[in-house]
């Protein structure tokens, strides 16, 4: 069965490193489903129902998304505060449908890796940043299998696009493009 890769970015078109993720996945539609969530819920309606079928229909979930102040864009969090439904992400009547799923984060990470250490800029690691998703999976008895990131270089904080990159160069991208594959393939 194919990976369903959940895409949140509020402005898809003028990212550089999730808009060229997307192009590499989408190159083989027979591995991935690429589900736009900014596209399909402009309005921020999530049709519940819909998402719980179309993470049931795949084998695999994978959450791409910039990293936006140290957490996920919000229509993500909503999505999965709705999705994840007590019932059927979780609970005694019937919260079973992540139990053993296999499940993943991509994330692109606007500040530079060094920053992302005990002892950096912020103090904290990716991982302890992305420590809530884990957690969630963890609860939904999901099979987390960590997260895939793009580091990037931080100009100025505030200053930046929502990837907080600044476009580095193709063949970086391409090279991550390709081990982002990678990293789904061996989930």
């Amino acid at each position: 069965m194919k990976t369903l890769v959940i895409v949140t970015h509020p402005s898809l078109e003028t990212s550089v490193i999730n808009k060229r993720w997307v192009e590499e996945l989408q190159k083989y539609p027979e591995r991935y489903t690429v589900h736009e969530l900014h596209k399909v819920y402009p309005d921020g309606k999530i049709d519940v129902q819909k998402e719980q079928q179309l993470i049931e229909s795949h084998s695999h979930l994978v959450l791409q998304f910039p990293i936006y102040w140290f957490n996920c864009p919000p229509l993500l969090k909503k999505w999965l505060d709705d999705v994840f439904a007590y019932g059927w992400a979780y609970g005694s009547k019937g919260g079973d449908k992540l139990k053993n799923r296999k499940v993943a984060l991509a994330v692109s990470a606007g500040i530079k890796k060094e920053d992302y250490r005990e002892d950096g800029r912020y103090r904290y690691t990716l991982a302890q940043i992305l420590a809530p998703f884990e957690t969630t999976f963890l609860y939904c008895d999901a099979d987390y299998r960590s997260f895939f990131a793009f580091y990037g270089q931080e100009a100025a904080p505030g200053g930046n696009t929502p990837d907080m990159d600044l476009s580095p160069p193709d063949s970086a991208l391409d090279i991550s493009a390709r081990d982002y594959l990678k990293f789904i393939d061996n989930l």
